[in-house]
């Protein structure tokens, strides 16, 4: 680009930035969320990530997506997440960048967008193309605007999506970078890919009856709903949606959603349940999904995410065993356990390791059942969607699932190569043919970039359908320790440092010996301390063997806290 177009093009960044000016004093944090705050201190930031998404995008060389959405906060905040390439959040160098933007004072925004320029030696005649998406809040859609005027500012090309869930939009970035190997990069694509992948697992549940088919639906007041409506024609009556909290009434998260379902753990108010129902809940902007029903007592429970993790990585490891063990009896009539194993590895063509991601908050109850039935590894990592995502890579199938419900499932691309090879493969006896089949399905089934209600709604589903299992039996596979989490306001949260995964404080000295100490008095206990991300609080876990201990457990190590980390204001009290 010639000097003289690229003072134009900055030349038209200031003009433009004068219609978005930044509020003075006003600092925000880019976060694991994006940006999140109250609509009406967002209007500058907005502009200001249009332009950063489009240095990303002339950087990579790739399209990149802006979501504009505040999740399951309330209706009044709205925020702002950027999404990379492969449709995975943006890396953590930019997320500085999307700070240091966003806090720039007006009369040093220019200096502020050269320097990253200058940083990431960035060509600023490369094209750039970014897509937009939002949710249904109020403020939405003069914030996805600003967005918008932001890119174009600097000259890039913009796809507007309107509105859709922030799955979707990651969805379509990923589809447009691989060029459509991963679908085709519309709402209509990503409908027609999910349902025909749920049509061809479900042809394997036989004699389903309406009421197995029948799914309570709570979308939030939110863009999961309006989005369900439109898919279930793609569905053909596979699954019977009974669609609540769907917009056309109500706030949006106000008592309802995911997140409402989780913490308070009861049901949504604006759902009618009979006893024994399936239901789920959405929240906002439908990438998290909670399961629950009510029993014949009336008591309420829960299945977050620890149980869908469970779930499917049970389900997967099944069709694993099966592809497995139907080659080796080809193969191999008689086999003591050694041959087993050496036809597993070298004569079936598929030898996967599957792993469950979780992170410190997960059930112990799960973790044993995972690692001590189902004999499936189980790697614990910090909190944070982050973290998840980048420890599933690791394995040739990662199932990740935070409890809030937030989770997907990674297939390594050589675990992907290994099964389509199978499918293709016409010495493949019928049984182990099968097999492999609803793996691929799975496979499409999956929205690999983020975790995604919408598709972990449908593959909760198809795996209910073709195990023959009810919600009920879902919930019997383990029973979950009873828990309790609890916040302790400090001086400075940074006095708490923690190792091996947040499991355990390294400072301050003396307070992870007080911990052990109490855990010890308690039986099947464990608890750990964590500093806020965002606030000077120290976030407290303990489970145990019943609620009572749970909660005597976690206010100990409460008190542990505030008299070990500089606790504030009155000491914890005790529940009881």
């Amino acid at each position: 680009m010639c000097l003289f177009s690229e003072m134009a093009q900055f030349e038209e960044v200031s003009q433009k930035s004068k219609l978005h000016p930044k509020p003075e004093g006003l600092t925000l944090q880019y976060g694991t969320a994006g940006f999140r705050t109250h609509a009406k201190h967002l209007d500058h930031i907005m502009f200001r990530m249009g332009l950063l998404a489009t240095l990303r995008s002339k950087k990579t060389k790739s399209t990149i997506g802006v979501m504009v959405t505040a999740s399951h906060n309330p209706e009044e905040d709205n925020g702002v997440k950027l999404i990379d390439p492969m449709g995975e959040m943006v890396t953590a160098m930019w997320e500085g960048y999307a700070t240091q933007l966003a806090n720039a004072e007006q009369d040093s925004l220019l200096k502020e967008l050269k320097d990253i320029i200058e940083k990431e030696d960035i060509d600023m005649s490369q094209t750039a193309s970014v897509y937009v998406g939002k949710d249904t809040r109020p403020s939405s859609a003069s914030l996805s605007q600003a967005v918008l005027d932001g890119v174009s500012s600097l000259g890039g090309k913009t796809h507007d999506y309107g509105l859709v869930t922030t799955p979707q939009l990651h969805y379509m970035v990923c589809c447009c970078n691989t060029h459509g190997c991963y679908g085709s990069p519309t709402v209509e694509g990503y409908y027609q890919k999910l349902s025909q992948a749920f049509l061809q697992l479900t042809q394997n549940a036989s004699n389903r009856t309406d009421d197995q088919k029948r799914l309570l639906v709570d979308g939030a007041n939110g863009i999961g709903a309006l989005k369900m409506r439109e898919m279930e024609p793609f569905l053909r009556s596979e699954l019977q949606l009974v669609l609540s909290n769907d917009g056309s009434s109500g706030k949006l998260n106000h008592m309802c959603g995911a997140d409402y379902v989780k913490v308070q753990q009861k049901a949504p108010q604006g759902m009618n349940i009979a006893v024994g129902e399936r239901c789920c809940s959405f929240d906002g902007d439908a990438d998290r999904i909670v399961y629950y029903y009510t029993d014949s007592k009336g008591c309420f429970h829960l299945l977050d995410g620890d149980k869908i993790a469970t779930l499917i990585s049970t389900y997967l490891k099944e069709l694993l065993t099966q592809v497995l063990h139907t080659q080796t009896r080809s193969k191999m009539k008689t086999s003591t356990s050694d041959i087993y194993l050496f036809c597993v590895c070298f004569q079936a063509g598929l030898n996967l390791q599957i792993a469950v991601v979780q992170t410190a908050y997960a059930n112990g109850s799960s973790t044993r059942y995972l690692e001590d039935v189902m004999k499936v590894a189980v790697c614990c990592t910090k909190t944070g969607v982050k973290h998840l995502h980048h420890a599933a890579q690791e394995y040739d199938i990662g199932v990740y699932f935070e409890a809030n419900g937030h989770g997907t499932v990674l297939f390594s691309k050589a675990a992907q190569k290994q099964i389509q090879e199978l499918v293709k493969d016409s010495d493949t006896n019928d049984e182990r043919k099968r097999a492999v089949k609803l793996l691929e399905s799975t496979i499409n089934l999956i929205n690999q970039t983020v975790g995604d209600a919408i598709s972990d709604m449908l593959v909760i589903e198809a795996v209910l359908a073709i195990r023959g299992m009810s919600v009920q039996d879902w919930d019997a596979i383990y029973t979950d320790l009873p828990n309790r989490q609890l916040k302790v306001t400090v001086s400075d949260r940074r006095v708490i440092d923690t190792t091996d995964a947040e499991r355990r404080a390294v400072t301050p000295e003396g307070l992870q010996d007080a911990i052990d100490s109490l855990v010890k008095k308690y039986k099947s206990a464990r608890s750990f301390v964590r500093p806020s991300g965002t606030e000077d609080v120290v976030r407290v876990y303990a489970e145990a063997d019943t609620q009572e201990n749970a909660d005597s457990l976690a206010h100990e190590v409460s008190l542990a806290v505030y008299r070990l980390a500089g606790g504030v204001g009155d000491e914890p009290k005790s529940f009881h």
